[in-house]
């Protein structure tokens, strides 16, 4: 339940965040696309900010938590993006298009992730043999 809690925490944050942007936007503005453009950002936020606590589960193995992270994408920010309008879906083969740019995404950010928290581990680990 502490995890829970604590995904929904780094999702509600900047998702409020962002409706609060996409409300005062339409607001000022009068532009519902951008207003929307703020609220599909909020919503993959809260998506990214509550699957977040993936890695902090402690039991499970490094590969098991990337399984279910990135299952956990695909069940909500996949159909996000397609839902989004960011994208032109006139044909299947659009789909599959984002379908493959939203992995290529994701393994980008992965390693980049990855290679700095690896990088930080180390750092840390070294200063404090010395």
């Amino acid at each position: 339940m502490h995890l829970l809690k604590k995904g929904l925490i780094r999702g509600v944050i900047p998702f409020s965040f962002l409706i609060i942007i996409s409300l005062l936007w339409n607001q000022f503005q009068g532009s519902w696309a951008i207003s929307n453009t703020f609220f599909f950002y909020g919503l993959i936020a809260f998506f990214l900010g509550l699957a977040s606590v993936i890695y902090e589960i402690e039991q499970w193995g490094f590969l098991k938590q990337i399984m279910v992270h990135y299952l956990a994408m695909l069940m909500t920010v996949f159909p996000t993006l397609l839902l989004s309008g960011f994208y032109p879906l006139d044909s299947f083969r659009d789909a599959v298009n984002v379908f493959f740019l939203f992995n290529k995404v994701g393994v980008i950010l992965f390693f980049t992730t990855y290679f700095i928290f690896t990088w930080r581990k180390r750092a840390y680990l070294k200063a404090r043999h010395q």
